[in-house]
């Protein structure tokens, strides 16, 4: 097995402890960015722009739309042409968001000197592509270099922009599969789709290597690449991976600032499908960071706490050793808090991380340690990922995160508790048949499955299976040179066995919390009718008001809206319907309400054991919906951080687990829905289970 991070640790400079004994006052992030009494906005108001200049650019952008609607049109029987529409609409919706919500920060974004200003630069481009497109011909398509380009999201039907460095080599015609590094960019509140469009179009980046493409995604904003910004980053990718010739096996993962804790996430998360990983200071977990970092006095709730571990990269330590993986810090960095929190994580493994610190250096890179970061990267890239490791460790705490090379998790004991497995194909056994070993600890289904042309072992033997020290009878590989095995606990024993499919259970893709609902496609079901109190029906329209306009801030798309009394039969087989109101109010959750595991009625909210009034208490809740148990039915939420967690992108985690009860006497503010009742999670056939005392 390759596996770097066990050889001895490398360095470009020494580590010093300098974060650590510095005074706490001095890691602070601006105490004012800890108050909740007034919390500044994101992203912040913009520049009034010029009346004349306003209706010169509304022209323009009308203009632009008028052409794209034409497109759409006129290409509507050559879809090729069609696929490429979205290329063009990045920019209409740059410079139309710009106007229409004052996102305008520089004088040169909207007004022109001795250059055209951004927002002209952006629409030019974007009748020229629209003109090409007309004439059947689409340049951009094989230029080189700086390339902007965009696709059509599923989670809300937006358009939303990726940037790409395509090398100069690229023809697409030579037969060859290029190495693609993905680039997440740091914190910017002023990265607006206009501000980030014109970087991508006049800035190579950070790095850029030789004969790679360079994949910059907008992530839609400033998240951290958390949630929809994470689904942005899998479905650009795969927009270019559908369009150019990309080696799945050496895709490398990079960022720095906030990037670099993206990529942590995604290095730790992800593992075993980058053939190296580079993250650059940003922060790898969330409790002491926050403390080092923003001098912040964290009082978490339980579940947030256990909630923390979702994209804690360091609860994830032990998937280090199925990437290679080369972190850096400046050695004045604040920010090397980072990596020092991710070497003991490893630690605790038996791993050691390699650790590029650049001397005398603040948030920046240095020049020398720049070099031999890649060096480094650029040796693993070229060797490519190991697509059938031998050995396999692999640690989740949700199903969100239920693969890594060829083992997945199909059922784990607990939720947001670990679950491990350590796998190894070994040579040997009767007649080159092979074992393949397995030990499990919080895992109750998995399955092993080797693709096509990679069985490692004699064709003609089924291999030896130990799980947990008990050998379960197995098949042999498939004629393709596959093999696949499915095995589940039954009263604590194992069987190859799939896990059963009656009845409800917590999986991938369906296993909550209820920020999960917005990863995919959903849809908001708003009320139409009277609620069962007048005070809890003012408390859901302002609730549903604060998600339509939050996701447009924070996510850069326009939330999918339907009364209650539109919800189609498409609508529940294709989203997840999150429902505003309770079973009066909202004809679709009246349909379902009976099916739930917590009931509302006009005496209040029931959960088992307790009961909350009417006049006080509303129901949060995500649930497989009733109607169609492949998708989620959410109950009165958005996803859950609030303007205060804005703030600093390590505060960007659920604040509410699987259900909740809301006290909307209690005012909401920048952090709460309002008083939080009690809150607790279901259990993984998602039946109720007791909350915590």
């Amino acid at each position: 097995m390759r596996c770097p991070n066990a050889a001895p640790v490398r360095r470009f400079a020494v580590q010093t402890v300098f974060l650590l004994v510095l005074p706490m006052w001095v890691l602070a992030d601006g105490p004012a960015d800890n108050r909740i009494d007034k919390v500044r906005p994101i992203p912040p108001p913009g520049m009034v722009v010029p009346e004349e200049v306003r209706q010169e650019l509304s022209g323009r952008v009308d203009r632009l739309g008028a052409a794209i609607t034409g497109l759409r049109q006129e290409l509507a029987q050559r879809p090729a042409l069609l696929e490429l529409v979205p290329d063009v609409e990045i920019f209409h919706k740059a410079v139309d968001w710009a106007l229409r919500f004052q996102e305008f920060y520089k004088t040169n974004e909207y007004q022109g000197g001795t250059r055209p200003s951004a927002a002209h630069q952006l629409l030019e481009e974007g009748m020229k592509r629209a003109a090409s497109l007309r004439e059947g011909k689409a340049y951009w398509t094989a230029a080189r270099g700086l390339v902007v380009r965009g696709y059509r999201s599923k989670i809300d039907g937006s358009i939303q922009p990726y940037g790409l460095v395509v090398p100069e080599a690229f023809d697409g015609h030579d037969g060859r599969d290029y190495r693609l590094d993905l680039w997440f960019h740091g914190r910017g509140e002023q990265l607006t789709e206009l501000a980030f469009l014109s970087e991508r179009m006049n800035r190579v980046g950070e790095f850029a290597p030789r004969g790679a493409f360079v994949l910059h995604p907008y992530g839609r904003y400033c998240n951290g690449s958390r949630f929809a910004g994470e689904t942005d980053a899998w479905e650009a990718l795969a927009d270019v991976q559908a369009r150019y010739p990309i080696d799945g096996d050496r895709l490398v993962v990079r960022g720095f600032s906030l990037g670099g804790a993206s990529c942590w996430h995604f290095a730790m998360h992800y593992a075993s499908q980058w053939a190296a990983a580079a993250p650059g200071a940003g922060f790898s977990e969330t409790a002491e960071f926050l403390r080092v970092f923003q001098n912040e006095e964290l009082k978490p709730a339980w579940w947030e706490q256990k909630l923390w571990r979702w994209y804690d990269a360091t609860a994830h330590a032990a998937n280090a050793a199925m990437v290679p993986l080369v972190a850096y810090s400046g050695e004045k960095d604040r920010q090397i808090q980072a990596a020092q929190a991710m070497q003991q994580a490893m630690a605790a493994e038996g791993l050691r991380l390699t650790h590029i610190v650049g001397p005398g250096t603040g948030h920046s890179y240095e020049s020398g340690a720049k070099e031999e970061i890649n060096r480094l990267v650029d040796a693993n890239a070229k060797l490519g990922r190991d697509p059938l490791p031998r050995r396999v460790r692999f640690v989740t705490h949700t199903l969100r995160y239920d693969r890594m090379a060829w083992v997945r998790v199909d059922g784990m004991t607990r939720h947001w508790e670990p679950a491990r497995v350590e796998a190894e194909l070994r040579d040997g056994g009767e007649q080159g048949a092979g074992e393949i070993l397995v030990n499990t600890s919080g895992v109750r289904a998995l399955t092993l499955d080797i693709p096509a042309a990679r069985y490692p072992f004699a064709m003609h033997r089924a291999p030896k299976v130990v799980v947990d020290g008990v050998t379960i009878p197995a098949v042999g590989p498939a004629s393709d040179r596959s093999w696949r095995m499915s095995l589940r606990q039954s009263e604590r024993r194992w069987m190859a066995e799939e896990l059963e499919r009656d009845g409800l259970r917590k999986r991938h893709g369906l296993q909550g919390p209820i920020d999960d609902a917005f990863m995919d496609s959903f849809v908001f079901v708003r009320p139409t009718g009277v609620p069962l109190h007048a005070a809890a029906g003012a408390w859901v329209v302002r609730e549903l008001e604060r998600a339509i306009d939050q996701w447009r801030l924070q996510y850069r798309g326009e939330a999918r809206v339907v009364d209650d009394t539109a919800v189609t039969d498409a609508d529940i087989a294709s989203h997840n319907l999150v429902v505003w109101g309770d079973p009066q109010s909202n004809a679709l959750f009246r349909r379902v309400a009976d099916r739930l595991p917590i009931r509302w009625d006009a005496s209040g909210v029931h959960v088992p054991g307790a009961d909350y009034a009417a006049d006080r208490a509303a129901l949060v809740l995500i649930y497989p919906n009733p109607l169609n148990p492949e998708r989620y039915l959410v109950v009165n939420s958005g996803f859950t951080f609030r303007e205060y967690d804005l703030l600093n992108n390590a505060r960007q985690t659920p604040k509410l687990p699987d259900w909740a009860i809301i006290n909307f006497q209690q005012p909401a503010n920048a952090r709460s829905p309002g008083g939080v009742e009690t809150a607790g999670f279901f259990g993984e056939r998602w039946e109720w289970v007791d909350v915590p005392r």
